[in-house]
């Protein structure tokens, strides 16, 4: 593989993927994600301008889900970077395969120069590509989702922003890796702390929070659509008022799908109490919560 010597001329950008924001809706909602006009604008915007796509809201809102349905929706591969505090460029960019290296190196010892097995031991043949390198270097259509981006130290985001500005990376040994075909990019934030400035300026943002009644009715019926639409709407409105109480984990979107997938495996055709009370655990996992959402619903 050639690389690249650093220069002013950027990488090719990806082909647009949707050709209007209905198309987007369409599209998404294909592959079971339904999408507000104000998610599909801003996602028909960032393909088209070839702009990364910073989605921030609460846990459980469908932040992940938008980026997986976006790489569905394209028939793009998707290359996932799960950020958690401690992470680093070893585990985010690259890192070399040292054991192997090591092996090399005794193989080598006393029959080559030390210039000779350098240039080999830093070579393509022992470099291990994490997500970052993985989607710059591939050629097909992909997504690059960078999930809870607030979790990792703000160091990682200094290697975001070579990523993110020029859609390149830098191996020192190797020289400058620049994408051949832009990837989407898209990365969440569950707002446990604030992003850097230069780190927003390259993104367009999109808040997501938990859905309106409505949505999430329309959201249940499409992913449990044996369901009763007496029983989903039941359901929608318990889920509302759990959400409206503090508790330390408010149910998902992604939890009230389960409940809605629970309710229908026992058979059940009514969320009275006893179906409530037997079946919390699938939205609220915390006891303190269960027994708050207890008292507020008088299960007890």
């Amino acid at each position: 593989m050639q690389y690249d010597e650093v220069t002013d001329q950027p990488s090719a950008p990806q082909s647009p993927q949707f050709g209007s924001v209905a198309e987007v809706s369409e599209r998404l909602a294909g592959v079971g994600y339904l999408a507000s006009t104000a998610v599909a604008t801003t996602v028909f915007l960032a393909d088209r301008l070839g702009k990364p796509l910073l989605v921030e809201g609460p846990a459980g809102v469908g932040k992940t889900e938008l980026a997986k349905a976006i790489a569905e929706a394209t028939g793009s591969g998707l290359v996932r970077l799960q950020c958690y505090e401690g992470i680093d460029e070893a585990r985010a960019l690259y890192e070399w395969n040292h054991a192997k290296q090591l092996l090399r190196i005794t193989a080598g010892k006393d029959r080559e120069t030390w210039d000779e097995t350098r240039d080999d031991v830093f070579s393509e043949e022992f470099l291990l590509p994490r997500p970052l390198l993985i989607a710059i270097r591939r050629t097909e259509p992909t997504v690059l989702l960078v999930d809870e981006i607030d979790k990792a130290d703000v160091e990682v985001e200094g290697l975001l922003l070579e990523v993110l500005s020029d859609f390149q990376v830098t191996v020192p040994e190797l020289g400058t890796i620049r994408a051949a075909r832009r990837p989407i990019v898209v990365l969440t934030s569950n707002s446990t702390r604030e992003l850097s400035e230069a780190l927003k300026r390259r993104c367009l943002f999109l808040h997501l929070d938990f859905p309106d009644a409505e949505l999430e009715r329309r959201i249940v019926a499409t992913r449990v659509p044996e369901l009763a639409e007496s029983l989903v709407e039941a359901l929608v409105r318990t889920v509302r008022v759990l959400r409206g109480l503090e508790l330390r984990k408010s149910p998902s979107v992604a939890e009230t799908i389960d409940w809605a997938r629970t309710l229908l495996a026992l058979g059940l055709d009514t969320l009275d109490d006893d179906a409530v009370r037997a079946t919390l655990g699938v939205v609220l996992k915390h006891q303190s919560d269960a027994v708050k959402a207890a008292t507020e619903l008088r299960l007890n």
